[in-house]
């Protein structure tokens, strides 16, 4: 059985996405600019083009996948939030999403005390938010 998620571990590392196809990318950019720097002509502005929308595809898809996720994660917080500490629910909007995000790590004991000290402006960072988490709760389905 694998470790229990943490803050040293969370972090999801998807090899053939972040390291496979990453050097994939910039290999074919690589290649593109050097064959556009011997020459400019209708192959090598071609492969250029490519080149660029590829990468461009790989990094949308991405962001609009975290982008997705992030709107999910924004309305699980706030019904969390309207669950276990309805005192703060009216203020749920001003935390922004990378606070929420962080926030969801926290586990129910401990999320509206957190909140608090983020809506307090004591803790404004995710990465704080997160080294602040005492009981955490994993989140194993993250993109």
């Amino acid at each position: 059985m694998a470790d229990p998620q943490n803050l040293k571990n969370h972090q999801r590392i998807v090899p053939g996405f972040h390291m496979v196809l990453g050097i994939m990318l910039v290999a074919n950019l690589y290649y593109a600019a050097h064959m556009l720097m011997r020459g400019v002509n209708g192959m090598s502005l071609h492969v250029m083009i490519f080149a660029v929308s590829v990468l461009l595809t790989a990094w949308y898809a991405r962001a609009f996948a975290l982008a997705a996720q992030d709107r999910v994660i924004r309305l699980e917080m706030r019904l969390r939030v309207k669950e276990l500490a309805p005192q703060l629910s009216s203020r749920f909007d001003e935390l922004r999403i990378g606070q929420v995000v962080a926030l969801r790590f926290a586990g129910d004991d401990e999320l509206a005390a957190l909140m608090q000290q983020v809506l307090d402006g004591k803790l404004t960072k995710g990465a704080d938010i997160k080294a602040a988490v005492k009981n955490w709760k994993a989140d194993t389905q993250r993109v």
